[in-house]
């Protein structure tokens, strides 16, 4: 306590030393960050030789599919997600018009295999609704707004949070943004790119100021299929990983510099 009252009490008298601190705090946060970029720029390329890497979107013709297939995936794997979707195309027409008059029982028949179907059966009646009423069935009015005003607005559809408006948005409008889901939320704080205890909207403007806009679609996918094959919540293979020799959290860097 005492030492801390007496740096204040120098800080104060003497300003030109205050001043000298924070120019050394404020080069060595730079330098830090220039240190971040750096290692996200090799983990990016790294991983675009250990995976095929997406190529750019650059059209969706089919923004609705879109919308109600991440609806679906919400907190539900894949291959079940998959086979819900696939349930509800054989039984209804996936526009808006058809979801939003189909019956919410026969919807829910259809998503059975998919986790909270009876929530996310509610949620796809209502966003048709939605999407009928203020959109006349179309959503290219919401393709076409800049990106921080069409997630605000795709925000307010009921069941849709920031994760499915973002994935909505980077790959049915190529919109800058990168989605974090689970994989893209796990990895990116082992890797040390995203703050350990950030939240979502944290860790996706971490990732977004460490690379170029038109890499985010390769950054979410990549980041997901590093997740799912390696770095796993439980048991990741850190001695199989691509990553290992770069990653602060890996085990087999941890071994050699202990060694």
């Amino acid at each position: 306590m005492i030492s801390s009252l007496t740096t204040s009490a120098r800080f104060i008298t003497n300003p030109h030393l205050f001043i000298a601190s924070f120019t050394h705090y404020l080069l060595f946060s730079r330098m830090l960050y220039f240190m971040q970029k750096n290692h996200a720029k090799n983990f990016l390329r790294t991983l675009q030789k250990a995976f095929t890497s997406p190529k750019r979107i650059t059209s969706n013709k089919e923004p609705f599919k879109t919308l109600i297939s991440t609806i679906i995936s919400q907190n539900t794997a894949d291959k079940n997600s998959a086979k819900a979707f696939e349930n509800l195309s054989k039984q209804h027409q996936i526009i808006p018009e058809a979801l939003a008059n189909a019956k919410t029982s026969k919807i829910e028949e259809c998503l059975k295999v998919a986790g909270l179907y009876r929530n996310k059966a509610k949620t796809i009646k209502k966003v048709s609704k939605i999407i009928m009423k203020e959109f006349h069935g179309k959503l290219t009015p919401i393709l076409s707004m800049p990106l921080e005003k069409a997630r605000k607005t795709l925000l307010r559809f009921p069941g849709v949070g920031p994760k499915t408006a973002d994935v909505f948005l980077l790959f049915c409008a190529n919109k800058p943004t990168i989605p974090v889901d689970t994989h893209v939320n796990r990895v990116s704080k082992r890797l040390g790119i995203a703050p350990r205890n950030g939240d979502y909207e944290a860790v996706r403007k971490s990732l977004q100021a460490l690379y170029n806009p038109k890499d985010y679609l390769a950054v979410h996918v990549l980041l997901i299929l590093l997740g799912r094959k390696y770095c796993r919540a439980r048991n990741p293979l850190c001695s199989q990983c691509p990553l290992n020799m770069f990653c602060p959290s890996s085990k087999v860097l941890r071994k050699i510099t202990e060694s």
